[in-house]
């Protein structure tokens, strides 16, 4: 006997669904995924020539807008590569940068910058670990090869190919260096117990430094106990300089008495500007000499006057540098810090209101032009640098965190958007190398020597890459892709070409 089969209502629980029940909602994306990775890995997918092919934030591979050479995009703002003539860069951010110059034998990684890094430049080499665990060497302006090694503060070692150039130090026990620490010679026993320094031809004995130290060289004797009393002599010598010229050096008498209450100085003894200073604290400070004279009394908070007769100005200050007026043809001055400053001479400008609300600067010394405004110091800055022999200039604009945008001499520009350490750190290649990848939702560069310029929008998922005889567009993981051309025009929908037509020749002008 015939029965019916009677329809079952799915159990929800179950892992089998009827086709009416299919997720589209989590098996589209994971389709999309699976078509974009097949695109890159299959043949066809393969640039050639100055092609470009898009997936998105996926993968992206073109022309260099503001140079010439390839770049390749991956994973969003995580992989990059660059290739030009001559340089090679590998990103991968925020963890590491690695940079080569075949043609200068240049050589830079940074790894978690500016945790460790390391560069070679030729046979020249330094890698470095949070500043404190370095490894250097190459070759001196002597021809000698050294090598260093350094664990800050606490051990120096270098060797060279000259075995006087060696030495190895490990504070505080003991040690020797050669070049290190602003000094050409430093050694030590059981620091601070006894250290011995040299710089040129002073040589300076240290017992419990800083407490008590003896001083000599060439005309000079001085011994100090630190911070009770110190006297120092020197007579005035001559020197030989790169010329082949004798020098005068002049000779001063340094004295000191509870420092840094009372000092007496004779400075430049011999010479065309002898100079004495004499300091009572807080009582009274004076600087006499033929080009300037300065006196300042009840410092910090009396006044100072200065008669600059080289420069060619006079200057008040009460207290100095707070509040401080100048006048002269060398420089004028008009401050009352913190509310408003304009400070100028021939070649420099300075001024603030409600400092450190706005700041301006200029250095005008030919051939450099430069200029920088300023709003609470990195909120806002403008950076222009113009070449007034060949008429070109270099401008920088940072609106922290929002956008930075810079123009070379050439012309070249580019936006960045979002600017998060780049104002801080302008100059920083580091930063703009591992990090900026990762919080630049928006670049835009122009060349207007090529003609070239592209945009960027989330890591690629907008790409407009675009030529004087051409035009690329990539949106959404490269679902829509437009090109133009003089091969003609192409449209893609969900990577399929849904029109395909030639370029219309140019209408000839009518006689």
């Amino acid at each position: 006997m015939y029965r019916p089969t009677r329809l079952r209502t799915p159990d929800p629980s179950s892992k089998f669904r009827t086709p009416t029940e299919f997720d589209w909602s989590s098996r589209v994306p994971k389709l999309l995924l699976l078509v974009a990775l097949s695109l890159c890995l299959s043949p066809n997918a393969r640039v050639q020539g100055n092609e470009n092919f898009a997936v998105g934030p996926i993968y992206h591979h073109g022309p260099l807008t503001l140079g010439d050479g390839k770049r390749t995009e991956s994973g969003g703002p995580l992989f990059s590569h660059e290739v030009t003539e001559s340089q090679q860069a590998w990103t991968l951010a925020p963890l590491f940068s690695l940079r080569k110059d075949s043609a200068g034998e240049f050589t830079e990684f940074d790894l978690a910058y500016p945790l460790v890094s390391y560069s070679r430049f030729g046979s020249d080499f330094r890698f470095q670990i949070l500043q404190i665990l370095s490894w250097a060497g190459g070759v001196s302006l002597q021809r000698q090869t050294n090598s260093r090694v350094t664990l800050f503060p606490i051990y120096f070692r270098q060797r060279s190919a000259d075995p006087s150039l060696n030495y190895t130090a490990l504070v505080p026990f003991f040690g020797r260096l050669r070049n290190r620490l602003f000094r050409d010679e430093v050694e030590f026993v059981l620091f601070p117990f006894y250290l011995r320094s040299r710089k040129r031809e002073v040589v300076t004995d240290n017992y419990l430094f800083p407490f008590y130290h003896r001083r000599h060289g060439p005309g000079l004797n001085g011994s100090q106990i630190w911070p009770l009393f110190g006297a120092e002599h020197k007579d005035v010598t001559t020197k030989t300089n790169s010329f082949g010229e004798t020098e005068t050096v002049g000779g001063h008498e340094k004295r000191f008495l509870l420092w840094p209450f009372y000092f007496n100085n004779r400075l430049g003894i011999g010479t065309d500007n002898p100079e004495s200073q004499r300091v009572v604290l807080p009582f009274l400070s004076l600087q006499r000499s033929p080009r300037r004279d300065s006196s300042t009394y009840l410092w910090p908070i009396g006044v100072t006057y200065t008669h600059d007769r080289e420069k060619g100005y006079r200057e008040w200050g009460a207290p100095w540098p707070l509040v401080v007026f100048a006048r002269g043809e060398g420089k004028t001055a008009n401050r009352i810090w913190p509310f408003f400053s304009r400070a100028k001479n021939d070649t420099r400008q300075s001024d603030f209101y409600l400092w450190p609300l706005y700041k301006y600067n200029r250095i005008n010394s030919s051939p450099l032009d430069r200029e920088r405004t300023r709003v609470m110091l990195f909120l806002y800055s403008h950076l222009r640098e113009r070449n007034v022999t060949t008429g070109t200039a270099l401008e920088r604009t940072d609106l922290w965190p929002l956008f930075t945008v810079r123009r070379d001499h050439n012309g070249a520009e580019r936006l960045q958007i979002l600017s998060l350490a780049e104002p801080f750190f302008p100059n920083s290649q580091g930063i703009e190398r591992t990090y900026s990848p990762v919080w630049s939702i928006w670049r835009s560069e122009q060349n207007p020597a090529s003609g070239q310029a592209s945009q960027s929008f989330l890591w690629n998922l907008y790409r407009n890459d675009s030529t004087p005889t051409s035009k690329k567009c990539s949106l959404l993981f490269g679902l829509f892709q437009y090109q133009s051309g003089p091969e003609g025009r192409r449209v893609r929908l969900f990577y399929l070409p849904v029109m395909k037509g030639s370029q219309k020749p140019a209408r000839e002008a009518k006689p």
